[in-house]
This record gives structure tokens, C-alpha cells and sequence, in this order.
């Protein structure tokens, strides 16, 4: 008598990282409840791409929904990865600033508005450098202004994971979610390969990029805050749950004495492994990081 075999778990689950932007945005939201602005038959497109040769997308590979989460009015901004590596330039960092904005606006007339950002890219989109540059920059003034009143969740699942000008944005967020999948870095393998060398960084080599910039070293080194399976559900209640937290006691980018006296205390004499580096940079994680940024679960 044959016995049926259940399938492993991870078969059952509803994959993040297989969703388009527009998709993930939607999944985390209160159903119903969201509209989206700026959308793709607005048809306000990127005028320097084709300039170049590139067709443009109507969305500028930016979605922005508005509505709640959780009953929490929120604003999420998705980057679509599939779209020039998810990079911003004049449209979409324009649209990600004007949303943050917007969440600014009400929170300061007394509906307080979360935003959540889904972060798969590559940073400033190269082809229209000096316009992506004034973008991130707008986009994180933007967002300091913002977490005066409402947290700001990022969410980084993969598979571009999160480089460039929009690490640093990242850095500003009340908190960060990651997937082991993920990867957050100011520089990519391939450039730090390009400028330095392949003695300095194999980016051919997947074990040591993840090791180095994948979601379980972020999160073990503090610079995240929540390592999550890649499962819809998963990062739905990860979302929902900081956004319940509120703002943090000290965002992680206002504690610079703390992170100055570990950069101190690293000896840069010789190559460091991820697993060392790891244990050297959290010594106890110094009292759990100064009144860390983690909400209590």
C-alpha cells in the first residue's frame, strides 16, 4: 500500500521574490484599500532613455500605492528590479520623493501615514547619472523628514538586492527587512571587482558576496533588523509588525559614536572573514546596540 509523500514546505509557499513590483506592493496592503498613484497609463515616462536607445517604461519602474496597512494609512513605493536593475532616475526618484512627501504632509495634519519602500536596485541609473544623483538625494531628505512622524520600513527580498545611492538610503529607514536571499552593499561584487580587483572581491564567487552581503550577515551584524523566509505572509506580518512598533528609540543612521568606535576597533591588518567580522563587529552586541532600533516583539 503506497504511503502519499508531503511535499516539503517550502513548495507550499507564496514566493515574494517571484512577484513584479507592482505585485509585492499590493500583497502587503490592506485588500481594498489602495490606489495607485502616478500609475503606468499616466504614461509619464523617462525622456532620456529613448535618447539613448532604450525604451522606457510608463511606469519608470516605480509603483506607488496609497492605502493602509494593517488599518495604518500607509504610502508603499516598489523599485521593479526587471527594469534597468530597478535604478532611479529623474521619473521614479521624482515619484519616490512626491510620495514621501505626501506621507509627510498628512502625518503632519494629524494622520499619521507609514511608508514602506521595496528596495531591489542598483542604485542611480547610469544614464541619466547627474538627474539619479539629485534624486537620491531628494528621496532621503525626503525621508528624514518623514521619520519625524511615522517609521519607515524597507523591505529587501531579492534578487538584485540593494545597492548604490539607495543602500544609503536604506540606512535611513526606522527599520530594515531582509531575506536570506537579499544583499545590501553601497558597492556591488562586479564593481568592487572593476575598481579593485579580483585579489580584492571574486564576483564570481555566490558563497562569499552572500557571506559578505546577503540578509543573515546584515541582520547578524545589526545592520538589519529582521531576517525573513522568502513567503508573502512572512514579510506581510514583518511589515505589519514594525509598523504597529512605531518609531524606534534612535534610528540606526543617529548612531554614529557607535558605529565609529567599531570601525576602531576592526583590525584592517589583515583579510577579514565574514564570520569574524561578524563576531568582531558585535561583541555583545554592545548592550543590544545603545537602546537598539528592534522593536519588542
Amino acid at each position: 500500500m503506497s504511503q502519499a509523500i508531503a511535499p516539503p514546505a517550502f513548495v507550499n509557499r507564496h514566493s515574494f521574490i517571484e512577484l513584479d513590483a507592482r505585485a509585492r506592493a499590493q500583497s502587503l496592503m490592506d485588500p481594498g484599500s489602495w490606489r495607485e498613484l502616478v500609475g503606468p497609463f499616466n504614461r509619464i515616462e523617462s525622456p532620456w532613455l529613448p535618447l539613448q536607445q532604450i525604451a522606457p517604461q510608463s511606469d519608470d519602474g516605480c509603483v506607488v500605492l496609497k492605502g493602509a496597512i494593517a488599518g495604518t494609512p500607509t504610502v508603499v513605493i516598489a523599485l521593479e528590479g526587471g527594469f534597468q536593475a530597478g535604478s532611479i532616475g529623474e521619473v521614479s526618484g521624482a515619484k519616490m520623493s512626491t510620495a514621501l512627501d505626501l506621507a509627510t504632509e498628512d502625518s503632519q495634519n494629524g494622520k499619521k501615514t507609514a511608508a514602506v519602500l521595496l528596495l531591489e536596485t542598483g542604485g542611480v541609473r547610469l544614464q541619466e547619472a547627474n538627474l539619479g544623483l539629485a534624486a537620491i538625494a531628494e528621496v532621503m531628505a525626503s525621508m528624514l523628514a518623514l521619520r519625524e512622524h511615522a517609521p519607515i520600513i524597507t523591505v529587501i527580498a531579492g534578487t538584485v538586492g540593494c545597492f548604490g545611492g539607495l543602500a544609503l538610503a536604506a540606512g535611513l529607514s526606522s527599520y530594515i527587512v531582509m531575506t536570506r536571499e537579499a544583499r545590501l552593499g553601497m558597492n556591488g561584487p562586479e564593481v568592487i571587482e572593476q575598481e579593485s580587483g579580483i585579489d580584492e572581491f571574486d564576483a564570481s564567487d555566490r558563497a562569499l558576496i552572500w557571506a559578505i552581503h546577503g540578509g543573515e550577515q546584515r541582520v547578524a551584524m545589526g545592520v538589519a533588523d529582521d531576517l525573513v523566509l522568502d513567503d508573502v505572509p512572512s514579510i506581510a506580518a514583518a511589515v505589519q509588525r514594525y509598523i504597529k512598533a512605531g518609531l524606534p528609540q534612535v534610528h540606526r543612521s543617529q548612531q554614529v559614536e557607535l558605529y565609529r568606535r567599531r570601525i576602531a576597533a576592526l583590525d584592517a591588518s589583515a583579510q577579514m572573514d565574514p564570520l569574524t567580522l561578524r563576531r568582531s563587529w558585535t561583541p555583545g552586541r554592545e548592550a543590544r546596540d545603545e537602546q537598539s532600533s528592534r522593536p519588542s516583539r
